[in-house]
């Protein structure tokens, strides 16, 4: 038997749609998985080049937040005479300039991840994701260093942490996803405009004076306090003090907790709309930079 059609019947051609993903699907988080070995060496590349060829090395991220919380002391505690509750203020600097310095570091390096690898992204396929994610990996290195140091300030000042301690990784997580979610719009951005990376350096400082890293909320005028809580780091800040500061005697409180929803929620939204605006213009990287 023969299945030949014969030279005047002619076969349908399949008729295949290619569409681009929508929603969800188009981030393509399981290419992460996928790439997750390429995630780890570059994360470990960001670690061993941060600090080659300094004299102090990794000292500098116990150096950094100490001279900053001791000016934060004498100008703000000394100068100005402002209290803090807590075991004292150079603590209480301290535990604010942790959470901060994982925000600011986390940003700025997201930021720059797609420029600084421009080699890779012209050349090579991979998630694109993958390389502001692989900068967390030197924040966490960093904020455990600081964390080691925090712990020998509370020895020093005889304060034992509560149970609210427990909540550390919920306070450090969303300010990672804030700060994630704004490194991977300005990543994007800085592809096609170079200005983002002039602009950044210049925002986050007033960010700084604009959270409650050397100061607490309660010292601004009642009127005041409201705008610094529409700030989603205010919140974060705070109760990421007080796991760290909760147990003092001087009874540190967290945050209401109305301002603690809005700022994790708004952490989380921000990381959505990171993702989504780095997704979408990823297509462009390669050409454009």
């Amino acid at each position: 038997m023969s299945l030949d059609p014969g030279p005047n019947i002619s076969m349908p051609n399949p008729l295949i749609k290619i569409r681009p993903p929508k929603g969800w699907a188009a981030l393509r988080l399981g290419d992460l998985v996928e790439f997750r070995d390429l995630l780890v060496a570059l994360a470990g590349r960001d670690i061993k080049l941060r600090y080659k060829q300094t004299l102090l090395g990794v000292a500098w991220v116990v150096l950094q937040p100490l001279l900053a919380a001791g000016i934060f002391t004498f100008v703000f505690g000394v100068i100005a005479g402002m209290k803090s509750t807590g075991p004292s203020y150079f603590a209480f600097s301290f535990a604010g300039l942790l959470g901060w310095t994982a925000f600011s570091s986390t940003l700025s390096k997201a930021s720059a991840s797609m420029v600084g690898n421009a080699h890779l992204v012209s050349k090579v396929y991979f998630p694109r994701l993958v390389l502001p994610l692989s900068t967390l990996g030197s924040t966490l290195l960093d904020f455990a260093v600081s964390l080691l140091v925090m712990a020998l300030l509370l020895v020093v000042y005889r304060t034992v942490p509560s149970a609210a301690v427990l909540l550390l990784p919920l306070w450090l997580g969303a300010i990672l996803c804030l700060a994630l979610g704004l490194g991977l719009a300005a990543a994007a951005l800085t592809v096609s405009y170079r200005d983002v990376q002039y602009i950044l350096p210049v925002i986050i400082p007033f960010l700084m004076y604009a959270s409650p890293v050397a100061y607490e909320v309660t010292a601004a005028p009642e009127h005041v306090r409201f705008v610094l809580y529409l700030n989603p780091m205010t919140a974060l800040l705070e109760g990421l003090r007080w796991s760290l500061l909760g147990g003092n005697p001087a009874g540190m409180v967290p945050p209401t907790a109305g301002w603690l929803v809005y700022s994790l929620a708004f952490a989380l939204l921000f990381l959505a709309a990171g993702a989504i605006v780095f997704k979408r213009m990823e297509r462009r990287f390669a050409d454009v930079i």
